[in-house]
């Protein structure tokens, strides 16, 4: 169910990013997402190695590390939230590196407290002021016991 991602055509990340994204983030207008797809297609998806759980041919989610180390997308398909696609695809990225972390809006207390229970912990917090909103930088280290 989880490969590697290798295929020049990227409207199937695209398509479930800007679902999931604009759905995660109500507290963004939507437009910003939509003004933001040429940069997650164009600079964010080609520099980073990404991974997608598939099923019945179809893309249900993905996760995409940047520079070995940092989670630079994990999404899955608002209908099949809550299966264990996230968990699984976190899981798989954390047998392959000793060091992630990402940023997370602070408001997105759904993704905070599922990135919490993969064992990632606060340690920063920032301002960005394309959306006006704050976040928090997570990390996890390979020899943390995660929290259960």
């Amino acid at each position: 169910m989880i490969r590697k991602w290798q295929s020049e055509n990227t409207a199937p990340l695209l398509s479930l990013w800007l679902e999931s994204t604009t759905e995660a983030h109500p507290f963004i207008d939507a437009r910003y997402w939509t003004e933001s797809e040429a940069l997650v297609r164009d600079a964010y998806l080609p520099s980073a190695e990404t991974w997608v759980w598939e099923e019945a041919g179809e893309v249900r989610g993905f996760i995409s590390v940047m520079q070995s180390q940092f989670i630079g997308a994990l999404f899955v398909a608002t209908a099949h939230l809550g299966k264990g696609i996230g968990h699984t695809l976190i899981h798989y990225v954390q047998q392959r590196f000793p060091y992630l972390s990402l940023e997370v809006y602070q408001k997105n207390s759904r993704a905070v407290n599922f990135y919490h229970a993969q064992g990632f912990r606060i340690e920063d917090s920032a301002w960005q002021e394309e959306t006006q909103h704050p976040t928090w930088i997570m990390s996890w280290q390979a020899d943390q016991t995660p929290l259960t």
